[in-house]
């Protein structure tokens, strides 16, 4: 099969697109004919050499969509010719990828599979920040870093079907003002031209974000704690400019504010079957078409370096996503 290769840790340029073998199946695992990955970021640190456990050469990728042509000894939930959208062991950027059943989930007939790859990490990892981990209630004021992402549009939208009041989003750049208003943010700041504390403050009378969505961390994180409102939670869930954030015991236990990280990595690594309560939750949105993955670009597979590129330069309105050549989605 094709695949893309990381050969070594560096820069784009260490992609390679190859002929590899089709990964071997475990009992409990299905063999998937991919129709679309996507490019996230934890894919570029992973090439970097920054994520635990992967060394080359490997082939890189989170998640996939696309169709289910072996299962193993054990699976009893899935069948051969099954549309699927998984979160591979073994890599989604290839032509077949492998995944453990309990990380595959059916997709509904009415879901494409553009939009069905586009959507398991991101939409995923925001039900859990929103729901799980942020305890959103109705009526509450959300700010979302870096909203004209993957993960910035689709929380937009998963806040607005979960109740929330004011949902405000933050973009480094003007041209991505548009893309988090698509997504239905009601305010937009523009971190380049304002501050974002100040601006939140504003938009809320003072009183400041009940929830924050924060996958920057540095300062970022440590200026949000001046506008988090009292009993509000900043919820730290990556670390886009690589610095580390220092948070003053003296700024959480008055206040009733809480700081509380989440990984959707070590969810999938330590407690696989919570994604199956995240799945039920964003498929029927999915199919009832509340919510909508913004799709920004769309690469042939062999493409993966300018993907990524597009992804680590921040130049990314959306999700992106990778076709293989024989893939019914063919770019």
């Amino acid at each position: 099969m094709n695949a893309i290769i990381v050969s070594r840790f560096g820069g784009p340029d260490v992609l390679a697109y190859e002929k590899v073998e089709i990964p071997p199946i475990g009992p409990d695992d299905v063999l998937i004919r991919v129709e679309a990955a996507s490019v996230n970021f934890a894919d570029i640190k992973a090439r970097y050499g920054s994520k635990e456990g992967k060394q080359p050469p490997f082939v890189p990728g989170l998640d996939c969509a696309g169709e289910i042509v072996q299962i193993g000894a054990n699976v009893q939930n899935f069948r051969v010719g099954q549309r699927v959208l998984a979160f591979p062991k073994s890599g989604s950027y290839a032509e077949y990828a492998v995944a453990h059943s309990l990380l595959t989930f059916a997709i509904p007939d009415q879901l494409d599979y553009a939009t069905a790859a586009a959507c398991p990490i991101v939409s995923f990892t925001s039900w859990f920040l929103l729901a799980d981990v942020g305890r959103l209630k109705p009526g509450e004021a959300v700010l979302v870093h870096a909203a004209a992402g993957g993960v910035g549009t689709t929380a937009i939208q998963l806040a607005k079907i979960l109740g929330a009041g004011t949902v405000i989003g933050t973009v480094s750049r003007e041209d991505k003002i548009p893309v988090a208003k698509e997504a239905g943010a009601d305010y937009v700041i523009d971190t380049s031209q304002d501050d974002f504390v100040a601006k939140t403050l504003e938009i809320t009378a003072g009183k400041g974000a009940d929830l924050i969505l924060d996958s920057i961390a540095g300062s970022v994180t440590e200026r949000g704690m001046n506008c988090l409102a009292p009993y509000g939670r900043l919820v730290q869930f990556g670390n886009a400019s690589g610095q580390a954030a220092s948070i003053q015991t003296k700024d959480l236990h008055a206040s009733c504010r809480a700081v509380l990280g989440f990984s959707f990595g070590t969810t999938r690594k330590l407690r696989p079957e919570r994604a199956r309560e995240a799945a039920e939750h964003v498929l029927r949105y999915l199919q009832e078409g509340a919510l909508r993955p913004v799709i920004g670009h769309r690469f042939p597979l062999a493409d993966a370096r300018l993907a990524q590129e597009v992804v680590e330069n921040r130049e990314s309105k959306g999700k992106v996503l990778l076709i293989p050549p024989a893939s019914s989605l063919r770019a």
